[in-house]
């Protein structure tokens, strides 16, 4: 198979998608800006050919770049990079070379959160009340209908980039006097706690890998704030976490990808209610942590799927394993090295974070598991500890 990966330098732990496709047998073809000798050496061994151009922006490049790898490889199997940044670029490249997955038609069903909520509620899923409002007479109608706060963020956006809470009129009139120019959504507040739906299908849509993640936060509260944030996997997936993503995946026709799907366990009544869908893996170190949650390499699995549709590595979920993010604002009461001792015992990772990502999960990363939640949540509690 050949496969052409978009941006396999970026983000950075990535590369292991590309190493995971070698050695499943595919000829890896990356594709992106970067000039060669940055790539790290196991990316550069990972691929069969590597075609720079010079604006990753710019389609008409992504369509020569592909039209050489068609001409020197034979036909393209598959496109990707597990990226929500290119996710509309990927799916243009499918439909013009006639490659399997999300094509040009669907892209605005997993794009476009206002499309997201039709599908949730045909699925039977509960959302959030709202809608895209496009001047401040909608979106008064809005506020009349479902009450203050509100939360306005882009019908086509990525996490919780350029989103707010809306507390009043005021705050409303003085959003729509700056709002950009890109269709916004408003949704009803829920209060209430972050979870996901976390894992991989294989090609027929069979849930071949699943798990679930509480946050401490919402992103969008981390971002603004310049708050930080930790969370954690389970050990055991709620039943009505597992029966509201399930028909998540079935209704987004989910095939032969990850899927990470987000709702808020509300308050008071715990009710599940939908966020939003994205068709990548969650971001940040978590393909690390499913793996430091299983003991296996999620990396090599889903390049199995993608080339065999095969999965076969064995998982239980024995640990419950969580992200910490600190951040340079805040004064901790312990330094770098009283945490790395004192989570000596359970700590399996910790990196300095790319730039991009520190508002949502911060400037360094730990990472530790235990079986034991308690453990995990103490953990939290002495890394984010302020001074």
């Amino acid at each position: 198979m050949n496969y052409v990966y978009l941006s396999p330098h970026f983000p950075p732990g990535y590369y292991r998608f590309c190493v995971g496709l070698r050695r499943a047998g595919a000829n890896v073809l990356g594709l992106a800006e970067a000039p060669w000798d940055a790539l790290r050496p196991e990316l550069r061994d990972a691929l069969g050919e590597y075609y720079r151009v010079a604006d990753m922006e710019d389609y008409d490049q992504l369509l020569r770049a592909l039209g050489h790898f068609t001409h020197r490889h034979g036909r393209i199997g598959g496109i990707d990079s597990l990226n929500e940044h290119w996710l509309e670029a990927e799916a243009r490249l499918r439909t013009d070379f006639n490659v399997d997955g999300i094509r040009a038609d669907r892209i605005a069903d997993v794009k476009r959160k206002s499309r997201m909520k039709e599908i949730y509620r045909a699925a039977g899923v509960p959302v959030a009340r709202g809608a895209v409002a496009r001047d401040l007479a909608a979106a008064r109608a809005l506020a009349a209908e479902v009450g203050f706060p509100l939360v306005a963020k882009p019908d086509v956006g990525v996490g919780a980039s350029a989103t707010w809470r809306i507390d009043g009129e005021a705050e409303l009139e003085a959003f729509y006097g700056r709002k950009p120019p890109a269709d916004y959504i408003l949704e009803e507040y829920v209060r209430g706690r972050i979870v996901s739906f976390d894992g991989l299908a294989d090609r027929s849509g069979r849930l071949v890998f699943w798990t679930s993640h509480v946050y401490s936060q919402g992103i969008m509260e981390t971002v603004n704030a310049d708050d930080h944030v930790y969370y954690y996997s389970l050990r055991q997936v709620p039943p009505d976490l597992e029966e509201a993503g399930r028909r998540t995946v079935r209704a987004f026709g989910v095939r032969g990808r990850f899927f990470h799907l987000e709702f808020f366990r509300a308050e008071p009544d715990d009710r599940l209610v939908a966020l939003e869908v994205n068709m990548r893996p969650p971001g940040g170190l978590t393909t690390d942590m499913f793996n430091y949650a299983n003991d296996i390499d999620i990396y090599d699995q889903w390049a199995s799927v993608v080339v065999r549709d095969r999965f076969d590595a064995a998982w239980s979920r024995p640990y419950f394993c969580c992200y910490a993010g600190r951040k340079r604002t805040k004064r901790y009461a312990r330094s770098h090295e009283e945490v790395l001792s004192a989570l000596r015992p359970i700590l399996v990772h910790e990196e300095a974070i790319d730039g991009v990502f520190r508002g949502a999960i911060g400037d360094h990363g730990y990472v530790f598991r235990s079986p034991r939640e308690e453990e995990i949540l103490e953990a939290a509690r002495l890394v984010h500890e302020l001074a």
